[in-house]
C-alpha cells in the first residue's frame, strides 16, 4: 500500500503555448497538472468529471473570455467550491475588481515569480 499523499489536482487554462509550458514547468513537480488551451477545451475536461482542486484561468482568450469560462465553471455544482485564480496579462483596476467581485481566490498579473505562483496556489488551497 503506498502512502504517499496524493499531489493536488490543477487545472490550467491559457491560450498561450508559452504561458502553458511555463506553468506547468513551475507546478509539475508538486501537482498533478492538467492544461487546457482554451475556455471550450477547460469546460470540456470539467463536464467529463474530472475535477481538479484548483483552476488557474486565463482571461483574455479568443472565443471564450475568461470571466464566461469562470462563469460556466460555476454553473456546475460540484465545482462551485473550487478556487480559481485569474492568471492574466490584464492588470487593469476594473479587470482586477470584477474577478475580485465574481468570487475569484486570487489574480496573478503575467509576467510572475515562481515563488509569487506557489504562494498564491497555497494561500488558495488553505483557504479553501
Amino acid at each position: 500500500m503506498d502512502d504517499t499523499p496524493k499531489k493536488k489536482k490543477i487545472l490550467i487554462v491559457d491560450d498561450d503555448a508559452t504561458q502553458l509550458s511555463f506553468a506547468h514547468t513551475i507546478l509539475i513537480s508538486k501537482y498533478d497538472v492538467t492544461t487546457a488551451a482554451s475556455g471550450d477545451e477547460a469546460l470540456e475536461y470539467l463536464y467529463h468529471g474530472c475535477i481538479p482542486d484548483i483552476i488557474l484561468l486565463d482571461i483574455l482568450m479568443p472565443e471564450m473570455h475568461g470571466f464566461e469560462v469562470y462563469k460556466r465553471i460555476r454553473a456546475i455544482s460540484l465545482l462551485q467550491n473550487i478556487p480559481v485564480i485569474f492568471v492574466t496579462s490584464v492588470s487593469g483596476a476594473t479587470e482586477v475588481q470584477q474577478a475580485w467581485d465574481i468570487g475569484a481566490a486570487d489574480y496573478v498579473t503575467k509576467p510572475y515569480s515562481k515563488n509569487e505562483l506557489l504562494r498564491k496556489i497555497n494561500d488558495a488551497l488553505e483557504q479553501n
